[in-house]
Parts: structure tokens; C-alpha cells; sequence
């Protein structure tokens, strides 16, 4: 049975941090839909109530582009390992780009990850448990290195081409603010 609560308990937290993967939903008033996986150890609990993921360079911009349409956000984290649990987190969202004033002090809580384009920022106004007993059992072998590859292989000139071309609106024409003050 699903359980609501108003912060990240710190049980919550720790289990936030055996993960490997979670997952990102926002949404625009009008359009699709954006659900996306993420992982890399690319997120951290700031706080009871808020939570920061870096955003690395990927084939769209939908997060970005969304929360800055209205700031709603879904995250979620289930386990595929020991004990049955699936965790979202409810909120509205913002990116920091590296023109930010924050960025720095933000970017120093992760480890360097070639093609990093935004923090995303959370401002946890609820979380839900819920029981995961059907989620299967999954065993992590090991991050990909196939996106810091090719960050590295694209270079700072590359990976900001690439932001230009394929970064700046989503898939629906929302404008993502990538280079935009």
C-alpha cells in the first residue's frame, strides 16, 4: 500500500543512494510526455526536502525544456536488489546552467563527468513508497562508459555544436534555455 510523506527520512535517503538508476518524468502543458532513465551517479540528496541531479548531454532536452514551461517534476527510484521498494518524489524543478551563478558551488558535489549541460534542482513537495514486490530482481554489472566516451570524443567545440544542433528546443518546440540568459 502506497505511503505519502512531506521529506526524505534519512532511511529514504541511504536507499536513494544504494541505487543505480532512477528515473525522470516531467511534462509540458501540451505535448509528450518525458520519461527518462538516468544514472551514472549523477544524483544527490541535498536535503530532506530537496534533491539535484546533473543533467549530462543526451540525444534531447525535455527536462530542461519542461520545467521551464511549468516546474513539475516526477522522480523515481526502485530497487531491483534486496528489499522491494519503489520511491517517487514529487516536486517542481529548475535547471542551473553553467553561465549560473550556483553552478560552481553545485558542480563541485558530483565527480567530473564529461558533457555535463545542467543541474537539475528539486524541491521536494511529497514522496511516496510504495510496496515494488513486482518489480523483478536485476543484477548491476557496471556503468556504460559509452556517454563519457563520446563527450570526450566531441571536445568542448564538439559538445557545444552538438547543443546547438540537437539541445536548444524539444521535441515538441519548447525552447530548453541551453544558451539563453
Amino acid at each position: 500500500m502506497a505511503k505519502f510523506y512531506n521529506e526524505l527520512s534519512e532511511d529514504l535517503q541511504t536507499f536513494i543512494a544504494e541505487q543505480h538508476i532512477f528515473f525522470v518524468a516531467t511534462a509540458a502543458e501540451n505535448g509528450r510526455i518525458n520519461l527518462s532513465p538516468k544514472g551514472m551517479d549523477t544524483f544527490r540528496c541535498v536535503s530532506s526536502s530537496q534533491v539535484m541531479f546533473l543533467n549530462l548531454t543526451g540525444s534531447g532536452n525535455e527536462t530542461a525544456a519542461h520545467l521551464a514551461e511549468n516546474g513539475r517534476i516526477t522522480v523515481m527510484f526502485c530497487s531491483f536488489e534486496k528489499r522491494p521498494l519503489i520511491l517517487r518524489l514529487y516536486g517542481t524543478g529548475k535547471a542551473i546552467h553553467p553561465r549560473d551563478a550556483e553552478w560552481e558551488t553545485l558542480l563541485v558535489q558530483f565527480d567530473p563527468i564529461p558533457g555535463a549541460r545542467q543541474i537539475i534542482q528539486l524541491q521536494v513537495e511529497s514522496v511516496q513508497t510504495s510496496c515494488g514486490f513486482g518489480v523483478p530482481f536485476y543484477e548491476f554489472q557496471g556503468e556504460r562508459d559509452t556517454l563519457n566516451r563520446s563527450a570526450i570524443q566531441k571536445g568542448e567545440a564538439g559538445l557545444q555544436q552538438y547543443w546547438e544542433e540537437k539541445n536548444q528546443v524539444s521535441i515538441d518546440g519548447l525552447p530548453t534555455y541551453l544558451f539563453e540568459a
